[in-house]
């Protein structure tokens, strides 16, 4: 894998909520309700939407730094946690900041979703959505191993 591939990304939308960063507690997004506007030629996508419940969302960490990433991280910055990759962990800072969570729906108006428990900015870029669907995203068994 020698040759250097270029990829574009090109948003869909743009988180709207009441952070512009984060307001440095725990699990502040969980209850949050956030709007996610989407590019008005891509409404036509959207048709049937409120026929699920729960999104996955994928967005771009904009306000991240790439440079001189770590690449073994004690998990959610805690000492106590023993250090290891970064690719086992939820963290922010990955060489392709890649953001994903799983969010309920609560309504659409037009090109306009408003979610519950969206851990993105205001005016963060979604990159994709997908309905979460039981066959494909939940999981038996063991999660993680010490």
């Amino acid at each position: 894998m020698t040759e250097k591939l270029e990829m574009v990304l090109k948003p869909i939308g743009f988180v709207c909520n009441k952070y512009k960063e984060n307001p440095d507690q725990e699990d502040w997004w969980q209850e949050l309700v956030s709007e996610i506007v989407f590019d008005e030629n891509l409404e036509e996508g959207l048709d049937k939407l409120e026929k699920n419940s729960y999104y996955i969302i994928l967005y771009w960490l904009h306000k991240r730094d790439r440079d001189n990433l770590p690449l073994r991280i004690n998990p959610k910055g805690r000492k106590d946690i023993p250090k290891r990759g970064l690719f086992t962990t939820r963290t922010p800072d990955r060489p392709n900041p890649i953001g994903m969570i799983t969010v309920k729906l609560l309504k659409r108006e037009g090109n306009v979703l408003t979610v519950q428990g969206l851990d993105a900015f205001d005016g963060t870029p979604v990159i994709d959505i997908k309905p979460w669907n039981i066959g494909y995203d939940a999981m038996d068994g063991e999660v993680y191993r010490d």
